[in-house]
């Protein structure tokens, strides 16, 4: 495990909070990643930043970290997609039963949800927002509805206890906020760019209440993508967990309030979590272990990004068709109708996400409890002229 990351890039004067950078020496993790790490440390009131192995470069502030804060408070390190994460759901379907070409040539999950989004928000306790012509919908970037078959269980008790059958689909999710947290970070970037905010300001309180609302309607958003999906193969699926990567919450865990920023970053103190690799490759179930606070209680919450989008467009262009990227290693498919999004997110652009996990392992943080292979994944349609 790597600690205490170099400060050489920073003015000898400057205070530091602790830097830790969690891989192996196996792990490939890009300087200007560390060196956006180190330059968040220096923010005032910061106590602990931390990489996870999927740590990569943001815009700004790097991606797979969590940082702890008191006295302060920086939206900035949420960034746009307020109470983006992951859910998962046990779908009542054998996976022998799965039929993802069919399913590929009608699943469509774009534009408003025709249902009944106000009392959606209301069973789910969340208030309208004013971007529910967004909810159910998965969004882009690297976000997905994947359907997934168990491909290996390694703690059955753990799987046993969370109702899942080694023969059932699961369905994972991954999406966010969608329009409502760009707005709320961009309300705040127009009054203080990258600053932060004193935790007793009233500036504090009406960011935080904004925030709470933007996690909130996510969780709600990815249960109706978790509907939609569904409905569209024709069965019911229950949720097992879903957890938050893009957060900023309160810990006292030293007496006094600390803030926890989590940018690309899971929860190891929420129970399992899965961390996904690239469309091609499995998914991880895994529990948390041991303690967590030198990691700021988080863990990866994917592969993590090895090509920035350009090049991943440049250098998969050259070797693939379009069409050859509607299918996997694992045959499964892929619903992508953008073209220039199946090649940013096709698999040679993330890390290798055995290695992501191996790490987590070796640093003592989380046990495996099963790996999940790919059968469906959905990204998005084609968008009407």
């Amino acid at each position: 495990m790597r600690t205490d990351a170099s400060s050489e890039h920073l003015p000898t004067s400057a205070p530091q909070a602790p830097v830790r950078v969690i891989a192996s020496a196996q792990s490939w993790v890009e300087g200007e990643a560390v060196r956006q790490l180190e330059a968040m440390a220096r923010l005032p009131g910061m106590k602990l930043a931390v990489g996870l192995p999927d740590l990569h470069p943001g815009k700004g502030a790097p991606v797979g970290a969590a940082f702890t804060s008191e006295g302060f408070l920086y939206p900035y390190l949420v960034g746009s997609d307020i109470g983006c994460g992951m859910g998962l759901w046990n779908v009542d379907l054998l996976a022998r039963k799965a039929k993802p070409e069919r399913w590929a040539g009608k699943l469509d999950l774009e534009g408003p949800w025709t249902g009944d989004t106000e009392g959606f928000l209301q069973e789910h306790g969340v208030k309208s927002s004013g971007y529910e012509a967004a909810l159910g919908t998965v969004g882009g970037g690297n976000h997905f509805a994947e359907l997934q078959r168990v491909d290996a269980v390694h703690d059955a008790k753990v799987f046993s206890a969370l109702g899942l059958e080694a023969d059932r689909l699961l369905l994972l999710v991954h999406s966010g906020s969608r329009g409502l947290g760009e707005a709320i970070l961009r309300a705040h970037v127009d009054r203080h760019a990258a600053g932060g905010l004193a935790d007793d300001s009233s500036e504090a309180q009406t960011y935080l209440t904004r925030h709470d609302h933007a996690v909130a309607w996510g969780r709600a958003n990815r249960a109706l993508v978790a509907r939609r999906m569904l409905d569209g193969i024709g069965a019911m699926g229950q949720r097992v967990l879903d957890v938050c990567h893009n957060s900023v919450t309160p810990r006292r865990d030293t007496g006094r309030t600390q803030w926890l920023h989590r940018k690309g970053a899971a929860p190891s103190d929420e129970g399992p979590v899965v961390i996904p690799g690239s469309r091609g490759a499995l998914s991880y179930l895994v529990i948390p272990t041991g303690e967590s606070h030198a990691s700021a209680h988080s863990l990866a919450h994917g592969a993590g990004r090895k090509w920035t989008r350009t090049a991943a467009r440049e250098r998969m262009r050259e070797r693939f068709t379009a069409e050859s990227l509607t299918r996997t290693a694992f045959k499964s498919h892929v619903v992508c109708e953008n073209k220039d999004l199946l090649f940013e997110e096709a698999p040679p652009a993330y890390k290798p996400i055995d290695r992501v996990v191996t790490d987590l392992v070796e640093a003592g943080l989380v046990r495996v409890v099963a790996t999940l292979a790919p059968v469906l994944t959905y990204k998005t349609r084609a968008r009407p002229e």
